[in-house]
């Protein structure tokens, strides 16, 4: 089941969202390939949802989708993995072991959130504020023995991308 929501009319904040059940991980990786054709430098994704709602699975499908051959790693205990795909660097961060939102400042990884670079972020909650408006929100959850998916733009580059995945 997908859903394609737009804002109501009247809100001053443009806000789109599409929602979309996932039966099993194969859908996950299914959604990861689709989202890897409209990613652009500048970026910032956050990937939010429960311990085991899929956000690596999403991540290791768009950067394997990308075309990157080698080993995608989960950067829970790094923190972040750069994987350089073509003319895109894509940080993937994850931040689950942040106990404090101070953390993501003297890690100093505020210089990688910039015009070139692509910022997938899993569990961005851990930093409290401190990052840059995302451009998508992708959150997982549970449903059953399935996933669910809600994929929220909050930038104009967001809703061009949830545009072009509804097509």
């Amino acid at each position: 089941m997908t859903n394609w929501i737009p804002a109501c009319a009247g809100m001053t904040n443009k806000t789109m969202s599409y929602t979309e059940h996932l039966p099993d991980e194969a859908a996950t990786r299914t959604l990861g390939a689709r989202l890897a054709p409209l990613m652009r430098s500048g970026l910032v994704i956050f990937l939010q949802g429960d311990l085991g709602a899929g956000k690596t699975t999403l991540a290791r499908a768009l950067i394997q989708a990308l075309g990157y051959a080698g080993r995608v790693k989960s950067p829970t205990y790094t923190l972040v993995e750069l994987y350089k795909v073509s003319s895109l660097c894509l940080y993937h961060f994850d931040f689950y072991r942040f106990n404090d939102p101070q953390e993501w400042i003297d890690a100093g990884f505020r210089e990688c959130f910039n015009a070139e670079n692509i910022c997938l972020v899993e569990w961005p909650e851990r930093a409290a504020g401190l990052l840059p408006t995302p451009d998508l929100i992708i959150q997982l959850s549970h449903a059953d023995h399935a996933r669910r998916v809600k994929i929220r733009a909050d930038t104009g580059a967001g809703q061009n991308l949830l545009q072009h995945l509804q097509q």
